[in-house]
């Protein structure tokens, strides 16, 4: 009896440490691209050139003001909102996707501007002739695990292989709801345009194998001329980092300037006075794509409420406001539809042109379709 209970005492001692080697080499898979999707340092020339950057200050990059991550809020648990409050934060049933169509720029009017939103900030921008992709983020969750983090609502309207070809990608900071891995990998192998980021997020791409000649870093009020647009990066009131560390490198907004069509993207920014600075420099806009969405009283000088978004846009004198930043992640404890609700309300009583674009569908600039409040009917 003892010979026979020591063999099964045996086989199941083996049965445990096998169990436990598949759980750990599961959960070895499971974080593989975590140590590459947190991105790289800036080191060498590129750290110097951090380092040399007025907005660089005791170590970090500082906003034009003094700015408060968090704010305390003793009346709520924020983190418990965000975590379980409901609210409404998916919608009820599917959000409706349109697929875009290929159109070929070299053949459109020399003054034609269109706009096509995928989701969340990823965003086309067809410029007379030109075309500059924004933010492209296809990726499933908005992590750097593939199997937590904030999952998407609504699928690309697009596969990003089949995306038409780009003359430049954006970049407005590194979070990962703006900076996907996976996303410029992809873009590296299928396009050949370079990308356009702050100051020191090139050290991401160059740790995810984009090549240096196609990595152009830029500090606020730099521009670089591409394929005849003038590409400007601006300012903005946020943060950035991708670990533990904040704000090693720049975050910002940008300005696309062709011929005689402008067009103004906010990144993620908190409301503030630099907004008229820009539009007396760089605007009027034709177009502002402005983040609406992921808001909360307790960081109200990082994210804009969809009120600020109609003020910023006034102050830098734009024409068409699209709301970008909603719909597609759930980042906020605010319900699905409330941003683009209070969008449309304070854009009809500040007598604000809008249109409120499906994931998927182009605006003409100059012939934008009416607002539908599509979006009740999926909330």
């Amino acid at each position: 009896m003892r010979s026979g209970s020591g063999r099964a005492g045996r086989r199941h001692r083996r049965t445990r440490r096998l169990l436990a080697l598949a759980v750990l080499a599961a959960a070895a898979w499971a974080v593989r691209d975590v140590p590459a999707a947190l991105g790289g340092k800036p080191r060498g020339p590129r750290a110097a050139r951090v380092h040399r950057s007025p907005q660089f200050r005791g170590g970090t990059f500082q906003n034009p003001i003094t700015t408060r991550i968090v704010l305390a809020d003793t009346g709520r648990n924020t983190l418990r909102e965000l975590l379980f409050a409901d609210h409404r934060r998916r919608p009820a049933s599917t959000v409706p996707i349109r697929t875009p169509t290929t159109t070929a720029p070299t053949s459109a009017s020399a003054s034609e501007l269109n706009i096509l939103w995928y989701g969340h900030a990823s965003t086309l921008i067809e410029i007379e002739g030109r075309r500059v992709l924004v933010d492209p983020v296809w990726s499933e969750r908005c992590s750097p695990s593939r199997l937590v983090g904030p999952r998407r609502l609504h699928p690309p309207p697009v596969p990003v292989e089949q995306l038409p070809g780009v003359d430049a990608i954006l970049i407005s900071h590194d979070h990962y709801d703006h900076l996907d891995m996976a996303t410029v990998k992809t873009l590296c192998r299928t396009q050949s345009a370079p990308f356009l980021v702050p100051l020191g997020v090139g050290a991401h791409l160059d740790r995810w194998g984009v090549p240096e000649r196609r990595i152009i870093e830029l500090d606020w009020e730099e521009s670089v001329t591409l394929a005849g647009l003038r590409l400007t990066a601006t300012a903005a009131r946020h943060f950035s980092g991708r670990g533990l560390a904040r704000d090693r490198t720049l975050w910002g907004s940008w300005v696309v300037a062709g011929p005689t069509r402008r067009v103004f993207y906010t990144g993620d920014s908190g409301y503030f006075e630099g907004y008229t600075a820009i539009g007396t420099t760089h605007g009027p806009f034709d177009a502002t794509l402005m983040q609406v969405g992921a808001y909360d009283p307790a960081w109200p000088n990082v994210h804009m409420f969809p009120e600020d978004a109609v003020s910023a846009h006034l102050d830098l004198r734009g024409g068409l406001l699209i709301p970008v930043h909603w719909a597609t992640f759930d980042l906020a404890a605010h319900s699905w539809a409330d941003p683009v609700e209070r969008l449309w309300q304070e854009a009809t009583a500040r007598d604000v042109r809008l249109a409120v674009p499906r994931p998927g569908e182009r605006v003409a600039v100059d012939d934008p379709p009416p607002v539908d409040g599509w979006w009740q009917a999926v909330a």
